[in-house]
């Protein structure tokens, strides 16, 4: 099969022919029709995600059919059409008993503990217990795009945010995470504000439900302007981009017994960042993480999109062949162009133009 592949962190990524996949015993192969490209697979090819053994093919964001079954895998079969999150749990250890597979003990992720989904196939242990069945009314690349984004997104929102209709929610950072986060959270009533340094994204975030648009580059303080327009606070923010900065502003811009729940990832000499921890004692906020979605936690949101309610598909910036992808990976610290990046097409010559 075709794949995106590196030797070695940093270093040139190219695309090789390498060995077709088979399913372990409690696994899958999924032909790939779609896949998203995501910061975090930059920053997996930066050698900043330790579970990355090389040589590598990244990816994790993907959607598509099953082309093969392992033996012990009961409740699919070939031709279903699936998604599935990008962190799989093993269904067995504490955590996963508790429903939390997102940080399970023993996690399966696609693109990082293992091979991944930019390539024509890619293997997907624990079937059984991650894949989720894809309704016919949601085409591939849009699926995709829900794998590590939205679907975080939601959890941050909805599970760990616990937003209220009304509430003020703050969201730093306007790539993919974060216009998923506004739109889910304008669709339950939230007043949203959005962050941004860039004025086009900052226009889509305003599309898609954001009542106010603050650029970082012209405020002179960030979080004091968040307080004062949302009369004291946001209930909820999140830092989508994973910055200093951002994750900073985002603590300090909440309202008394707020809650920040960080779901960008910092860069390795970035994560010991600096948080204003007086506000945290006397306005007793919570700072919570956010890391993926269990795929028994996928129903509502499908349910929210069957229903109109969200319309992730608005989230799609462009769709590339992977021919394209090498370059769009590792230029990914660019933040070029506006919404998610998805892969759609896999055979060898490049799409004109």
């Amino acid at each position: 099969m075709r794949a995106i592949y590196y030797k070695a962190f940093r270093g040139p990524v190219s695309i090789e022919t390498v060995p077709d996949p088979t399913p372990s015993p409690d696994g899958v192969v999924i032909r790939v029709k779609a896949t998203g490209l995501c910061r975090s697979d930059w920053h997996g090819w930066m050698g900043h995600d330790a579970d990355i053994s090389l040589p590598h093919v990244p990816g994790h964001e993907l959607a598509g059919v099953i082309e093969s079954v392992g033996a012990g895998v009961e409740q699919w079969r070939t031709g279903d059409r699936v998604t599935l999150p990008f962190v799989c749990g093993c269904g067995s250890c504490p955590q996963c008993a508790s429903g939390n597979h997102q940080v399970c003990d023993h996690q399966f992720q696609p693109g990082f503990t293992h091979w991944g989904s930019f390539a024509e196939y890619v293997a997907v242990q624990y079937a059984d217990i991650n894949l989720v069945r894809l309704p016919e009314s949601v085409d591939f690349i849009t699926a995709a795009s829900l794998g590590c984004r939205f679907a975080t997104s939601f959890r941050a929102v909805v599970d760990q945010g616990r937003i209220a209709r009304d509430q003020w929610l703050a969201v730093h950072g306007c790539g993919g995470v974060g216009l998923s986060a506004i739109m889910i959270g304008r669709a339950l009533g939230a007043r949203v504000i959005a962050v941004d340094i860039d004025n086009s994204r900052l226009a889509l975030a305003h599309d898609i439900g954001a009542a106010v648009c603050i650029n970082a580059n012209s405020s002179h303080d960030v979080a004091a302007e968040i307080r004062e327009l949302s009369s004291g606070g946001a209930h909820l923010s999140i830092d989508a981009l994973g910055n200093p900065v951002t994750c900073f502003n985002s603590i300090a811009g909440l309202r008394k017994r707020g809650r920040h729940v960080q779901v960008g990832l910092l860069a390795p000499e970035e994560r010991d960042a600096p948080i204003p921890t007086g506000l945290v004692v006397a306005n007793e906020l919570e700072i919570l993480g956010s890391h993926g979605m269990q795929a028994h936690r996928y129903p509502r949101m499908l349910e929210m999109m069957a229903a109109g309610v969200l319309q992730p598909e608005r989230l799609i910036g462009r769709t590339i062949g992977l021919d394209e992808a090498p370059e769009a990976l590792v230029t990914m610290d660019r933040f070029a162009g506006v919404g998610v990046t998805v892969i759609d097409a896999f055979e060898e010559t490049m799409r004109s133009a």
